[in-house]
This record gives structure tokens, sequence and C-alpha cells, in this order.
């Protein structure tokens, strides 16, 4: 049975990934999330009480998603080719765990700049490299759901921003600071310890090299229309992720029902993660389930450019469950079954910090002159781009096959 590559899939036992991996995963994305939880609603008013204005904030945001556009397929790509996934991991955490705390004595636009854009540097391939070890895993024939690990994930996010928002109301924002870093420091403990797997097509041309690694995706037609509808969709939370919390406060929000309401929003990623994702996947199949999201999204800009009552944010947010956990399950699903396992690390970061990433720059940037023209207004156009999204999911039909290649199983002999 040919894949989308156009190769034979065969299926290639290297043993379980041994009963001690689904805790280890779940430790790793809990310290992992969870430090994001901690700073990513606040950083921005961090920025602001800097001095920064609307436009020169968007700057520093945006220029932090930039670098990620170079870092994470780089960082990525020595993964693959090293083989050393969780040692790369763990260096790049806990290198960002120190490099974080620059920002306490930061102040002005060009060190401001400079720390967001070397902080924004490590962390990019967290996600993409974590990923791709989890999936590793989670496809053996002793795995565990992707979801599970995800979901713990969102949840400790969830926990992050709740413990975050009683910590800024009572010492300030710098408090998000301190937090990250530890929970940092975790991540780089214990990426260490998790199986060295990954998953992909078995088969990779024999030309491909990490010169030409992008060329390789690219020629895959399933892979690039998976990027644009990820590109519209990701990339039209970017003003949600700079200013809501910005404009909420503004509207008489506290601290405190901000991260509720952030938190509503990751609640309904872990419900979507642990409970109901691989069913709506299964039922609806990736192209359909995508296009949910982007219906979705459409709906949650729509009701955030109208209004920012408390009540009816409550009743949005959790639409982020759709929005970007159906999104990450379908996109997940379609890049296993598509991408070659060699390219498992560098397929990850192309998705997250490419796909999303260069969208997310762009409207980053934007959002700042959007909203400072506009306010409330500035989300229309977000809405504009998950409509744009809806019909061309549609054509996202991968493989229908299990394509499982599991790699390092004596480097999980020695972990376990």
């Amino acid at each position: 049975m040919s894949s989308e590559t156009g190769g034979e899939v065969e299926r290639h036992p290297a043993g379980p990934p041994g009963p001690s991996a689904l805790p280890r995963f779940l430790v790793l994305y809990a310290a992992m999330f969870a430090s994001w939880g901690v700073a990513s609603p606040f950083f921005p008013g961090l920025l602001q009480q800097d001095g920064l204005l609307p436009e020169a904030l968007a700057t520093v945001l945006a220029a932090g998603t930039a670098i990620r556009l170079l870092a994470g397929p780089l960082a990525a790509g020595l993964a693959d080719r090293w083989r050393q996934a969780p040692a790369v991991l763990a260096a790049l955490a806990g290198t960002a765990a120190v490099v974080g705390l620059a920002y306490l004595p930061a102040r002005g636009l060009p060190i401001l700049l400079l720390v967001a854009v070397c902080h924004s540097a490590l962390l990019a391939p967290l996600t993409p490299i974590a990923d791709a070890l989890a999936l590793g895993s989670a496809r053996g024939p002793a795995g565990f759901e992707y979801g599970w690990v995800r979901g713990a994930g969102s949840a400790a996010f969830i926990a992050g921003t709740l413990v975050s928002g009683q910590f800024v109301d009572w010492d300030g924002l710098t408090t998000i600071v301190w937090q990250g870093a530890a929970l940092l420091a975790i991540t780089a403990s214990v990426a260490w310890m998790v199986p060295n797997r990954v998953t992909g097509v078995r088969d990779l041309p024999a030309s491909a090299t990490s010169r030409n690694a992008f060329a390789t995706l690219l020629r895959i037609p399933v892979f690039v229309r998976l990027m644009i509808v990820a590109a519209l969709i990701g990339g039209s939370h970017a003003m949600h992720d700079s200013f809501e919390v910005i404009r909420w406060r503004s509207a008489g929000m506290t601290a405190a029902e901000s991260s509720v309401l952030w938190s509503l929003s990751v609640a309904a990623e872990v419900v979507v993660f642990l409970l109901v994702g691989r069913r709506l996947l299964t039922r609806l199949g990736p192209g359909r389930a995508i296009a949910l999201s982007a219906v979705a999204g459409t709906v949650r800009w729509c009701a955030a450019a109208l209004t920012a009552s408390f009540p009816v944010m409550a009743i949005v947010e959790p639409l982020h469950g759709l929005t970007f956990a159906l999104l990450h399950l379908a996109c997940m699903d379609t890049i296993a079954r598509s991408v070659p396992v060699k390219l498992a690390a560098t397929g990850q970061a192309f998705y997250a910090t490419i796909a999303l990433g260069a969208t997310t720059c762009a409207m980053t940037l934007a959002s700042g002159s959007l909203y400072a023209h506009w306010g409330a207004g500035a989300f229309w156009p977000m809405a504009l781009m998950c409509a744009l999204a809806a019909p061309l999911a549609f054509g996202i039909r991968p493989a229908t096959i299990e394509t499982t290649e599991l790699e390092g199983a004596a480097a999980d002999t020695a972990h376990a």
C-alpha cells in the first residue's frame, strides 16, 4: 500500500516503549506546558508594564515569533541528524530557563527585544521535538494515546495560569519570570529520561538529506495543504494571544478573572485531548475535523470583535478546544501518516515554526497597529482567516493506514 510519499509502508517493531514511558512523558509535558501557562497570558502585560506602547509590544512579540522560523527547524534538524532528540530537548530547556531570567533586569525596547529573541529561539523547538518523541512511543503496540500526554500538558497549563493569576494580583507581574524558569529547569531534568523514539513513513528518497529536507516535505501534497490550512487557523490566534488579556483588563476585569477565562479555553483543550478528540477525528476524518475547527474559529473571533463581556467570553473561550486542540490532533495524525520517519522532528518543526510561526509572526506584528487603530474590530480579520480555511480543509486526506516505525530501541532500554 502506498503512502503519500509514494513508497511502501511497513510496520517495523522495535520493541514496546516500556511501561514507564507514559509517566515520563506526562511529567515532561506537565512541566513544559506549566512553564508557558504561568507566563503567556501575562507576558504582554509585563512588556506593557516596562513602558512599551502597543506597536513596540507587538514588535517584541513578533520578533520572538520570527526567530522561531529559523531556530525551530534548525534544532529539530539537528535532533533528526544526531538521533539524540532527548539530549537536544534537555539542553534547550535548561538554557531557556537561564535566559528567561534576563527579563527581570531588562528595560527598554532594544534590551527586551534581544532577550525575547534569544528566549524564543530556545523555546521554539521544545514542542516539535517533544511531539516527535511522544508520537514515537504512543504509536507502538504497547503505547498510549498522544492526546493523553498533550492533555496532561494542557491541564498543567491551566494550573499554571490559575496560580500565576493569583501571584500576579498578590506580588506583581515579575513573578511569572521566576515561575517559568523553575518549570523549564524541571523540563530539562525530565527530558533526559524519555525514550528516544520517533514515528513516520518508513521510506525516504536516497537524495533527501538535511540540505533538501524541506524540499522533500514540500513534495508531499497532503502535507502542503495541511500547512496552508494550519497557518490560517493557527495564525488567527495571534490577536487573542497578544491583546485579549489587555483588552479584558481594560474593560475592568481583574487578573484573576482574566486567568479564569484563559483557563477555560485551555480546559476545553483538555476535554478534547483526553475525551472527545480521538472520537471526533475517527468519526470525521482529518479534513472535516479541521473544517470544524475553522468554523469554530470564525464564530469565536466574531464574538471577540463584538464584546468583552465576561459571561459571553466564558461561553466563547471554550471553543479553543476546537480551534486549537482538534486542529492539532488532526495535524499530528496527518503528519505521522505522511512524513518520512527520518524527517519526523523536521516535519513537526515545519508545522510548528514555519506554517504556524510565519503566519503568527505576520499577524502578531500587524496586531499592534490593528488593535491601536481598530480596537476590538481587529478580530474581524482573524475571523476571515478561519472562514477561508474551512473549504480548503476538506481536501486533506492522508493515507488511511498505520505508518509506524520506532527508532532508538537501545536508547529506550537504557532509559528504562
